[in-house]
């Protein structure tokens, strides 16, 4: 009997889902896509959901979700929270203020092992976004001839006085990416600088009053740092590792477990936004005027909406078009979490000593990465899914990874902590 219950509500949950993905196609009315969940067993189990964003472009399909009443369609109310800091999102996270987060893949799977703050299950649902972020150096190092990897660790060659860069939290995106170039030069970032944590609303200003030479953050903060005249673009982190992972849809072990339709239809929603974002110019230049305003990211249209097509310029004369700037959807290449992605954070979190040993790589990653949520709604909204969880890729320094050898990979690096 149970088992026949069982199976009744699973074809029940995947006709519902597929019925909410259908209205996304046809553009059925919000409020019938609501009754579709009240008369079934796939209504989302807490309808109003709070998710944090940090003040950067890539918390657009998050806010283009809820502005767009995609939320509704599929009986749910997504409420932006804006946050000050990433150790902010993580507190409010783990505490249950905040249901889930437009957040640093690294942060995630820093929570869930204990490093970088208190330890909680964590879950990364999907990636909402690629590359698109970038390092900046000072205008003051750049007049010296630093406007690189090379002419930089040249310039603390010769200049040998301490040198300070910032990331926006140690387990994250930006510290392992700022941490990942400077070694790719030579230079050592725990022994040959000072690594600190700047949340990136406040990076342009700390910059002006000199507490840095560098910063890695996401947009819009390094082109605001060259129209204020006080950065240069040294490297994009698409440059670092093409199509690298970086925000994620995160929530904690408990609130999946508790609220797996809320989940499902969250997810779909911000799917739903990511895919209106990439498919036109018109759209992405809404989304910046969206997101530009006071309640989101407080900055001007300017800053945010040429990276976000793709134009570049180096804050020295340099421009270039980049067809690898920030994605939200991409063919639904973005969204996949794949595997291989956390295991890579786990692979320099251990690199430099934030982990002391080697973690169960793949098993880490398989219990936070919910592969079985994403592939449920991606079928339904017939968004196609990679067949291996594991994916290849070549960083700057000519380096593969490909998730199958974590170990070996993390122990390979001739410079480390």
């Amino acid at each position: 009997m149970t088992d026949h219950t069982d199976r009744k509500n699973l074809m029940s949950r995947r006709t519902l889902i597929k019925a909410a993905a259908a209205s996304s196609a046809t553009g059925m009315l919000p409020g019938l896509q609501s009754a579709v969940y009240a008369a079934g067993s796939d209504k989302p189990e807490k309808e109003e959901v709070k998710i944090g964003f940090i003040p950067l472009t890539d918390c657009a399909s998050v806010v283009m979700a809820s502005v767009l009443g995609f939320d509704k369609k599929y009986g749910v109310k997504i409420i932006p929270t804006k946050e000050a800091s990433w150790a902010g999102v993580r507190d409010k996270l783990v505490n249950g203020e905040l249901d889930m987060a437009h957040v640093l893949y690294g942060l995630v799977y820093g929570v869930h092992l204990g490093i970088g703050g208190p330890k909680k299950d964590m879950a990364v649902l999907m990636n909402l976004n690629n590359n698109g972020q970038a390092i900046t150096l000072s205008k003051t190092l750049a007049d010296k001839g630093a406007v690189d990897g090379g002419s930089l660790a040249k310039l603390m060659a010769r200049e040998k006085r301490e040198y300070t860069f910032a990331g926006t939290f140690p387990t994250g995106t930006h510290a392992m990416w700022m941490h990942y170039w400077l070694a790719a030069f030579g230079i050592n970032p725990v022994t040959g600088a000072k690594l600190i944590t700047v949340p990136p609303p406040q990076m342009v200003a700390n910059m002006r009053v000199g507490n840095m030479d560098g910063f890695c953050v996401g947009e819009p903060w390094n082109h605001r740092a060259i129209m204020d005249g006080i950065g240069i673009t040294a490297i994009t982190t698409q440059d670092l590792w093409k199509d690298h992972p970086e925000k994620v849809l995160g929530t904690t072990s408990d609130f999946v477990k508790n609220n797996p339709n809320t989940a499902r239809a969250v997810m779909m929603a911000v799917l739903e936004a990511s895919q209106w974002i990439d498919a036109s110019l018109q759209n992405k230049l809404k989304m910046a005027e969206t997101v530009a305003q006071k309640a989101y990211i407080n900055t001007s249209v300017d800053a945010i909406n040429q990276r976000i097509l793709g134009r570049y310029q180096n804050g020295l004369g340099k421009t270039w078009d980049d067809a690898n700037h920030m994605k939200f959807f991409n063919g639904g290449a973005v969204n996949y979490p794949y595997l291989s992605d956390g295991m890579w954070f786990l692979t320099q979190h251990k690199r430099w000593g934030l982990l002391k040993d080697h973690p169960d790589y793949l098993g880490v990653a398989k219990q936070i990465n919910r592969i079985d949520l994403y592939k449920d709604v991606a079928g339904a909204m017939k968004i196609s899914v990679p067949k291996d969880p594991l994916r290849t890729s070549k960083l700057i320094d000519g380096v593969v990874w490909d998730g199958k050898d974590p170990k070996k990979y993390a122990d390979g690096f001739a410079i480390k902590a």
